[in-house]
């Protein structure tokens, strides 16, 4: 299938569709990807355009080049901090807002493909995707702690809640580049690939999303998010809710007649 391209104005960010997948991909790689102010509404933006596609049913982000993302641009912090333009910092800190709220917004999963390091703003921008595959060169940081500054783009929600309140801790003081392989171990990366298989395994994955029917698939992601502010009786409720929704749905019925037919559901969102 031939893609099609979503292109904003720079080329900090790049998007296209393929296949039900649509792709971002953190477009300064010699730069480490690092983040600006403009690269951060060029990613909103691109989430939006992805997100509000119906034929888009998952969400690939990824980096071009060997990083993933290095968080913050050194220089334009240098510059900030010379100048002491705490406006300009403040709208490149809390850059990220809009984005997480796309990220969860989306009906679709967002899966991190993890191509190299992701430090920073960059590894917290990793740790907001849904599902996380990595290459097996990846490492990330909370690196703040090396620069004198505190952990943001929501590294104190998401690193608890993935490692519990202790590691999360050691590793913000540690300010250390964790690997893969203890990335997996501690649950911040689902799966683990060697570097060279990444970019087809990701799309593997992505594809195997895109199959699934895309209501119950959006009704899970919402589920899983809600069940964090949510007592069980309230689960219970929202689950019957969203069963029953589904139950009534054409790839419901898809999903019975390929079951009882030995064959693969061909799932259409209706």
């Amino acid at each position: 299938m031939t893609a099609t391209s979503h292109q904003p104005t720079a080329t900090s960010i790049l998007s296209e569709i393929a296949a039900g997948v649509g792709t971002i991909t953190l477009n300064r790689p010699d730069k480490m990807n690092a983040l600006t102010v403009e690269m951060c509404g060029e990613l909103a933006d691109a989430l939006s355009a992805l997100s509000a596609d119906a034929t888009v049913r998952c969400i690939v982000l990824t980096g071009a080049g060997k990083a993933f993302c290095a968080g913050a641009d050194i220089g334009l912090l240098k510059d900030l901090h010379e100048r002491q333009d705490q406006g300009m910092g403040a709208r490149l800190v809390d850059g990220c807002r809009e984005i997480y709220h796309l990220m969860r917004a989306a009906p679709q999963p967002v899966l991190c493909a993890l191509n190299g390091v992701a430090a920073g703003g960059g590894a917290n921008l990793a740790l907001a995707c849904d599902l996380r595959i990595a290459a097996d060169s990846a490492r990330i940081g909370q690196v703040f702690a090396k620069l004198g500054l505190h952990p943001d783009w929501g590294g104190t929600y998401f690193l608890p809640r993935l490692v519990g309140p202790a590691k999360a801790l050691e590793l913000f003081l540690s300010a250390e580049l964790v690997d893969a392989a203890r990335l997996l171990e501690l649950g911040l990366v689902n799966r683990v690939v060697p570097a060279a298989e990444l970019a087809d395994a990701a799309r593997a994955w992505a594809g195997q999303i895109a199959s699934a029917p895309p209501q119950a698939v959006r009704r899970a992601k919402q589920a899983v998010y809600r069940s964090e502010s949510s007592s069980l009786d309230e689960m219970l409720t929202y689950e019957l809710d969203a069963q029953l929704a589904c139950f009534a749905t054409q790839d419901f019925s898809e999903g019975l007649a390929a079951f009882l037919g030995k064959r693969e559901p061909r799932f259409t969102g209706r």
